[in-house]
């Protein structure tokens, strides 16, 4: 799939309530929350306009139950992707649109993304540096199979970056 890396747009979090009312209709109370993440929640953060999406459910294997529904509304069920214990969807085919992530409301996954995102949200040079990055590895890379993988060096250090600061808040 091409990179598809762009400003940040106020639209990704309209879009990213309007998803959100939509999986609240469908799921009713097997939601906890649903949270937005990833480089689309953090204004000024260059991204690919895909909205990433977390909901947080009691019982994972739960999520299996609700497929089809998803399916009706243009999501692609993937299963764990490489991540155990949690449900990925997909919609918009090659021009996607969202990433929903659900996970087990216990699950060891769950901080890393949401401390990431309130890490960023609290330090500006980090999101002007990492979008400087972004933009030279799609600069390099024209497709995600080699972008993904070369940022994920940059991406690990920043989680730890926002580990510790989370730690030194505690």
């Amino acid at each position: 799939m091409k990179v598809r890396l762009t400003d940040y747009q106020k639209e990704w979090q309209t879009r990213f309530e309007a998803e959100a009312r939509l999986l609240k209709r469908i799921f009713g109370k097997e939601i906890i929350s649903i949270e937005h993440f990833g480089s689309t929640a953090v204004p000024g953060m260059k991204a690919k306009p895909v909205i990433d999406m977390m909901g947080l459910v009691r019982r994972i294997e739960t999520v299996d139950g609700y497929a089809s529904l998803l399916e009706a509304e243009g999501y692609e069920a993937a299963g764990e992707w490489g991540i155990e214990g949690r449900r990925l969807f997909r919609k918009g085919g090659h021009q996607r649109t969202h990433h929903l992530h659900f996970y087990q409301q216990d699950n060891s996954q769950i901080d890393r993304h949401l401390i990431l995102r309130d890490y960023l949200l609290q330090h500006p040079e980090e999101v002007e540096a990492y979008s400087r990055f972004k933009e030279k590895l799609a600069a390099i890379h024209e497709s995600t199979s080699g972008y993904s993988p070369a940022k994920k060096n940059y991406v690990a250090q920043l989680e730890r970056r926002a580990l510790a600061w989370r730690r030194d808040r505690e």
